[in-house]
């Protein structure tokens, strides 16, 4: 498949997800969910992540992880970017002839 064919790669918001990031003591964090966006805190960026996994203490709770952080993002199941979902409006047919 030619580079011209490919979908471009993007990060979007609903996109199911799986980061690697630098973690405490040298070792790395693991966070499986669902991304949720970019947030700014402090002038400083990070992924907004919505944890999802089999302990229910941390399921639903949002993670953020700083940009300089991150080792690795895996998008295991890309959502439709807020464009492509949006539909032509229709017209309303009858009232300007």
């Amino acid at each position: 498949m030619s580079a011209a064919k490919r979908p471009a790669i993007a990060l979007t918001p609903g996109s199911r997800v799986r980061v690697r990031s630098a973690g405490p003591d040298d070792e790395a964090l693991d966070s499986s969910g669902t991304f949720r966006g970019l947030v700014s805190i402090g002038g400083d960026n990070a992924l907004a992540i919505e944890l999802a996994g089999p302990d229910a203490e941390e399921k639903g709770r949002i993670r953020l992880v700083p940009i300089p952080a991150i080792l690795a993002i895996d998008i295991l199941e890309a959502a439709k970017a807020e464009e492509e979902k949006r539909s032509e409006p229709e017209t309303a047919s009858g009232y300007f002839r």
